[in-house]
């Protein structure tokens, strides 16, 4: 970016939205970088490191709360520079403002023993098809590969955490005990001959019972996503509302364009989601968006 730009007026919304964020410094920026569900490649981690070496002129990174890493203290005339040696190894800028951001992801089912869901490869999908879609105000999903929700659903505009639902068959049950054992919720009990009670109000579907039962007697009935919706941290938090106990995985595309939509419809310019839906209603949502996914 040459010198004449410098001495134009700088739009800071235009460029905050284009990943570059005006820090206290004269004509210093933090730039932005985009990583899905906070996957990166060692080719890409050492792009981003020579880059920064090269350009921040404070001599170092920083690693957001939503696995985004940060080049900090970036000229403003550098700019144009960073992109081009960046995206050699197509490493892209993120973006700000009002906006569906980059989504997060934890590990998922890929190599973590508690996962259930796909979160990693889910979270690539969703940002391919709804990254940088105009909205009110910004619009973060997340996605936690089951009830741990290491990613904190709870705190996303939209939110997906995996669950499985259990059940048992008597056939072969040995009366071992050792579901009602894995079961951190009290949802299973043994009865005198250690067969399980199940209690299916107090189930957070996280499937441990299945992987404790050596006879194989627990089984999964099927699988998906809880679904939140409304969430924010910041100076007013709001806790998301679940709004689905259970969306197939093949769904969650449709599930988000029909949030924004409702969103974009029914929201006001600078309001969260979740602000949208204490002034309007839940049960709106509920009726005009999950409604249509209760039967998934």
């Amino acid at each position: 970016m040459a010198e004449k730009t410098v001495k134009q007026k700088i739009d800071l919304n235009e460029l905050k939205s284009g990943g570059f964020i005006k820090q206290t410094q004269k004509d210093l920026f933090t730039v932005r970088l985009k990583v899905p569900g906070g996957r990166i490649t060692p080719d890409k981690m050492l792009k981003i490191a020579e880059v920064a070496k090269k350009y921040s002129r404070l001599g170092y990174c920083h690693l957001s709360f939503r696995q985004s890493v940060e080049i900090i203290g970036v000229h403003i005339d550098d700019f144009d520079a960073v992109i081009k040696e960046l995206a050699t190894v197509d490493q892209k800028v993120a973006s700000c403002g009002p906006r569906v951001r980059v989504p997060t992801a934890c590990g998922g089912c890929e190599y973590n023993p508690n996962g259930i869901m796909d979160t990693q490869a889910k979270a690539l999908e969703v940002d391919e098809k709804f990254f940088g879609t105009p909205c009110h105000h910004k619009f973060k999903m997340g996605f936690s590969g089951c009830p741990i929700d290491c990613t904190r659903t709870r705190e996303s505009d939209l939110g997906f955490q995996g669950v499985v639902y259990p059940v048992w068959t008597e056939d072969f049950c040995n009366g071992c005990t050792l579901c009602a054992k894995a079961c951190l919720e009290g949802a299973i009990v043994s009865d005198k001959e250690g067969k399980p009670i199940f209690d299916q109000s107090k189930c957070v579907y996280c499937g441990d019972c299945i992987k404790a039962c050596p006879m194989d007697v627990w089984k999964e009935k099927k699988k998906g996503w809880l679904v939140r919706v409304g969430g924010k941290h910041g100076r007013h938090p709001r806790e998301a509302d679940v709004v689905l106990d259970y969306l197939p995985d093949e769904k969650v595309n449709d599930f988000a364009n029909a949030t924004i939509e409702w969103y974009n419809k029914n929201g006001k310019t600078k309001e969260r989601v979740g602000t949208c839906i204490d002034r309007v209603g839940l049960d709106k949502f509920k009726k005009e968006v999950a409604g249509a996914f209760t039967k998934a």
